[in-house]
């Protein structure tokens, strides 16, 4: 009869998705409770049970190996699902109003399937779901109005340690029956001053030489879009679930290279909302495996 492997302890995950995401054991520990040699070793243990290298050195601090990439996605998943059902079955019904901030830039990306999974385990709970900005959702959040919310790290945080919950690439965006990239100054279509996907668009065609225009700008990704399909200009935005008629700009058609998207979770202590975060946790561990695929 063939043996069974032994399992992973989710405390060693849990210790190791803090130390990718945060490139320290030091911070890690902090998170955790435990000591910095605690945290060490229960690396150095991860490592030998599974027989492979998982981090790094690197000039900012650990960072995954090949390896390590690979058991981050996955260690997000598994220990969501691990939280979920320590709670379902430890903790008392849930239920009461929940309220959830979201950008709509992956609002509709995401956040259906996160909550029909949560509404089929927590009927009880009433979600109300706000989409504006980043900045203007983190300052709800600041003031008490929300109980969670989700924002496109890089975004100043209100003084409280947001969780990374996934990383992903931002891509050019243009209309895919008129070649308006080619177009110099090139019309650009983005957010509001201060977005971070505005910041990373224009430092990247500062960078490279490229000029540029303002020739709409939009609160949403809705209206971007909007614009895009107009033919009037080109956007940034994620590289999947793209509107028809729109197509995904790169080097090939002249666009410079732009930095990956973090999206981060900041929540206020309560058993809803910790019940809402273990569902945002793993939906978006099941999509980053789709954005990787279509990437």
């Amino acid at each position: 009869m063939m043996a069974i492997p032994p399992g992973i302890d989710p405390d060693l995950l849990r210790s190791f998705v803090l130390v990718a995401e945060g490139g320290s054991i030091t911070r890690a520990a902090a998170r955790v409770g435990r000591t910095q040699s605690a945290v060490s070793m229960q690396m150095r243990r991860l490592e030998e049970s599974l027989g492979q290298a998982l981090l790094l050195r690197g000039a900012r601090g650990l960072v995954p190996t090949p390896h390590g990439i690979w058991l981050l996605d996955r260690a997000r998943r598994l220990l969501a699902m691990h939280d979920e059902i320590v709670t379902n079955f430890r903790a008392p019904e849930i239920a009461g109003p929940v309220r959830l901030g979201c950008p709509d830039d992956y609002a509709l990306l995401w956040l259906p399937q996160i909550l029909a999974g949560f509404a089929e385990a927590h009927p009880a709970v009433e979600v109300e779901v706000v989409c504006l900005p980043s900045s203007v959702l983190l300052s709800c959040f600041g003031k008490g109005e929300l109980d969670l919310t989700l924002f496109s790290a890089g975004t100043e945080a209100p003084g409280v340690a947001a969780e990374t919950i996934w990383r992903g690439p931002l891509r050019w965006v243009g209309p895919a029956a008129r070649p308006i990239h080619l177009l110099r100054p090139l019309p650009l279509v983005l957010c509001h001053t201060g977005c971070t996907w505005r910041v990373a668009a224009t430092q990247a065609l500062d960078q490279a030489g490229v000029p540029w225009r303002m020739a709409y700008s939009s609160a949403s990704q809705t209206g971007t879009h909007a614009v895009v399909l107009a033919g009037l200009g080109v956007t940034v935005g994620l590289s999947v679930a793209l509107p028809p008629a729109l197509r995904l700009l790169g080097p090939e058609d002249g666009m410079p290279a732009l930095p990956e998207l973090e999206i981060a979770l900041l929540q206020h202590p309560g058993a809803v909302a910790e019940a809402l975060a273990n569902h945002i946790r793993r939906g978006f561990g099941d999509g980053a495996e789709v954005s990787a695929r279509a990437a």
